[in-house]
């Protein structure tokens, strides 16, 4: 575990988690951030990695950004408190490693749904509740994607 999220618990600071690809940052990803970061004191994005995004096939264009590039620029906005980049398909293994206070993800995704194999599945809510946690869906901002902004530049 990254000893800034070690001296967080010690300390009883409430982590609120979320990921996601990141590649152009966007208005509606800071209103998304800014909102997530007021549900705790702290607040850790999981970024996926540029194998990671392959793997999602956003694509063939994407990532734009390399892995470290957004993990950069994510680190740079006062609400986000850490970025960590992470390699496997999901966040399962990261949530569990930080057994967050409150997982968060975006409108298009549902809180309450717990068939893991759903499309809007939030992954590690089931572990998330086990431990004690909550399980967030923000309102999406409408008109902001990345997808849509490469499709403009196309």
């Amino acid at each position: 575990m990254h000893p800034l999220i070690r001296e967080w618990k010690k300390t009883g600071e409430k982590i609120v988690f979320t990921n996601g690809v990141f590649d152009l940052l966007h208005v509606g990803h800071v209103t998304y951030l800014k909102l997530a970061s007021s549900l705790g004191t702290k607040l850790i994005v999981g970024v996926n990695a540029d194998t990671s995004v392959r793997r999602l096939n956003k694509g063939p264009e994407r990532p734009i950004n390399p892995e470290w590039a957004r993990k950069e620029v994510l680190e740079a906005l006062k609400c986000v408190d850490l970025a960590i980049v992470f390699h496997e398909d999901t966040p399962l293994e990261l949530i569990l490693q930080i057994e967050p206070d409150y997982i968060v993800k975006g409108g298009d995704y549902d809180a309450s749904e717990r068939d893991l194999n759903a499309k809007k599945y939030i992954v590690g809510s089931n572990e998330c509740h086990s431990w004690g946690g909550e399980v967030v869906s923000l309102p999406l901002v409408d008109g902001f994607s990345t997808t849509s902004i490469v499709q403009k530049l196309k």
